[in-house]
């Protein structure tokens, strides 16, 4: 009788099925509402385990109606020898599926291709951009992100006209197109993207603020917050998802000084990313920390006039914006801090969503944005139902049992 293995999305399996040609992949939950867009990961282990010699471009991935899927696989130690093709430098294969509503499960079958797979149109993407003051920026098919290095931070020579920013804050680039963007940008230039000509624009201001999702240590009544990111790495770079971490060097947090590693997942299809921060106390009281993730209060352009309305649910943990611009569109931004909430609090700058968090432990939430001119978000009451959802597939993740 074959070994069937459950799991919830993203834990290690157990000991894997009889060797094959095809590894069936079925997925359930719960919930009866459509689940657009959501990531499927097996370990790379267990396919190379039921399908022997696999490679990475020979495969398909297929639905239930025989359609072949996009489909990624991490490579989680791209220096490992691997003589024997057991896959051992690679970490996820990858792929989505939209859950209508009702529809509670769906089954996959991964097997061996006679032909290379397709080149899968990008969709998550993240780059290191020396060319514009070592900032870094990542972008997936709905809304695109940048913050900032430490050449931006770096004070400017007499007469150079280079600009400085001290911040941590994470931007938002609005989009209101599927493909990427972030290239096409930096490359026409700093002004342009600041208007819209048909793909977007950047019409969000961080300044000192946490923006979209920057994060700092509370104590109550002062937010203490770190510099520009100082390292960076990416781990995976699409199609379907990209993953990287920022290092931020440790800063005074009320005589404590603390240091951050954020690790964020860009998935295909999401207007939220997922990120985790660990925050690690190298000096001074290693006790818990409270962690604030921010949304900047007044993140308009200049002369946009905005109209800016607050929404917290206490129970998903949810700190939501809807603010309206005069010319530039109406654009939502959320934070999400699904474990260790522990209430709101705001200072002059930001609005704050808190969580309780130990040293050296990751802190996991979600932050992201939607723009009016996208189509899919064009009330604050859409914005806030999207959020909401979120936050229920969160609570109710989907549960994947392989078979060979």
């Amino acid at each position: 009788m074959p070994l069937l293995r459950r799991l919830l999305l993203g834990c290690c399996l157990p000991a894997a099925a009889l060797a094959g040609d095809r590894l069936t992949v079925t997925v359930s939950h719960d919930l009866d509402e459509a689940r657009p867009s959501e990531t499927i990961t097996v370990p790379w282990a267990e396919v190379a385990r039921a399908v022997p010699g696999a490679l990475l471009q020979r495969l398909t991935v297929k639905d239930a109606a025989g359609r072949a899927l996009p489909y990624q696989v991490t490579n989680v130690a791209p220096q490992a020898k691997d003589p024997h093709n057991l896959g051992v430098a690679y970490g996820e294969l990858i792929f989505q599926h939209s859950f209508a509503a009702g529809e509670r499960a769906a089954a996959f079958v991964v097997e061996r291709s006679d032909t290379v797979a397709p080149v899968f149109p990008v969709r998550a993407y993240a780059r290191h951009v020396p060319e514009r003051l070592d900032d870094f920026a990542w972008e997936n098919d709905r809304i695109a992100h940048r913050t900032y290095g430490p050449a931006l931070a770096a004070p400017a020579e007499p007469g150079s006209g280079k600009e400085v920013l001290v911040t941590s804050g994470l931007d938002v680039w609005c989009k209101r197109v599927s493909y990427p963007i972030v290239d096409r940008w930096y490359n026409k230039g700093h002004d342009h993207y600041h208007q819209d000509e048909g793909e977007g624009m950047d019409m969000y201001q961080v300044g000192p603020s946490r923006g979209c999702g920057g994060t700092g240590i509370w104590d109550g009544r002062t937010l203490a917050v770190g510099r520009n990111f100082r390292s960076w790495r990416i781990l995976a770079n699409g199609p379907i998802r990209a993953t990287f971490e920022l290092t931020y060097d440790a800063w005074d947090a009320g005589g404590r000084q603390v240091a951050e590693v954020k690790r964020f997942t860009v998935d295909a299809g999401h207007n939220l990313d997922r990120i985790d921060s660990t925050f690690t106390v190298t000096a001074g009281d290693p006790g818990p920390l409270t962690v604030a993730v921010g949304l900047n209060r007044n993140p308009a352009d200049r002369g946009q006039e905005p109209r800016i309305e607050v929404g917290r649910v206490a129970a998903d943990g949810s700190l939501t914006q809807w603010i309206v611009q005069k010319t530039n569109g109406e654009l939502g931004t959320a934070v999400i801090l699904p474990d260790g909430f522990v209430g709101y609090a705001e200072d002059e700058r930001n609005l704050l969503a808190l969580a309780r968090a130990d040293s050296g432990r990751p802190l996991r939430y979600y932050a992201g944005a939607g723009w009016s001119r996208a189509g899919e978000f064009t009330t604050r009451e859409a914005w806030e139902a999207y959020v909401a959802a979120f936050a229920r597939r969160l609570r109710s993740p989907v549960r994947i049992t392989l078979a060979p």
